[in-house]
């Protein structure tokens, strides 16, 4: 008797080790024609004109509540919106009517892909540009006010500076 118990414990260990798992995945959306996703997010336009997006632009921002004023520029299929916040916000507030005025853009086909920024430095040469572009001068404007920006991002590093950079001689 004794023989035929190990004999079955060996069948049934072999039988239940040999039993492969199984691989009951869901089925994939490719293997079934049926199942379709849809885009939620507005595509991006093709922006035509220029001044009539980054006017728009500058609307939409404008009605988000705590945003006193804003400024577009549109460089070829992208726009840059400046706004302007009461400089007495806390970072937290400037924070969440950014995210805001970037809520309300996304929504729209021409701002999905505009960058908002709430820096008041990069704001004024933004308005800046804007004004050089309402004037006929945009490869000018845009021109000086790039050099001025690149010029606050790069670090000037002691080691690159020498006497005669500033009109000193380094001599006290």
């Amino acid at each position: 008797m004794m023989k035929w118990a190990v004999w079955m414990l060996a069948v049934c260990l072999l039988a239940g080790c040999g039993a492969g798992a199984r691989n009951e995945t869901s089925p994939s959306p490719q293997n079934n024609p049926g199942v379709t996703a849809q885009q939620t997010a507005p595509q991006k336009k093709k922006i035509g004109d220029p001044n009539a997006v980054a006017a728009h632009l500058e609307s939409l921002a404008t009605g988000i509540a705590g945003v006193k004023d804003a400024r577009c520029v549109v460089i070829g299929n992208t726009a840059v919106v400046g706004i302007d916040v009461d400089e007495r916000l806390d970072r937290g507030r400037v924070g969440t009517i950014k995210y805001s005025v970037a809520e309300a853009l996304r929504h729209d086909p021409y701002g999905v892909n505009a960058f908002v920024t709430a820096d008041m430095d990069l704001a004024a040469r933004i308005r800046e540009m804007r004004a050089d572009i309402d004037k006929g001068r945009p490869a000018a404007g845009f021109a000086e006010e790039m050099s001025d920006i690149i010029g606050r991002i790069i670090p000037q590093l002691p080691r690159d500076a020498s006497p005669g950079d500033d009109g000193e001689t380094g001599q006290s």
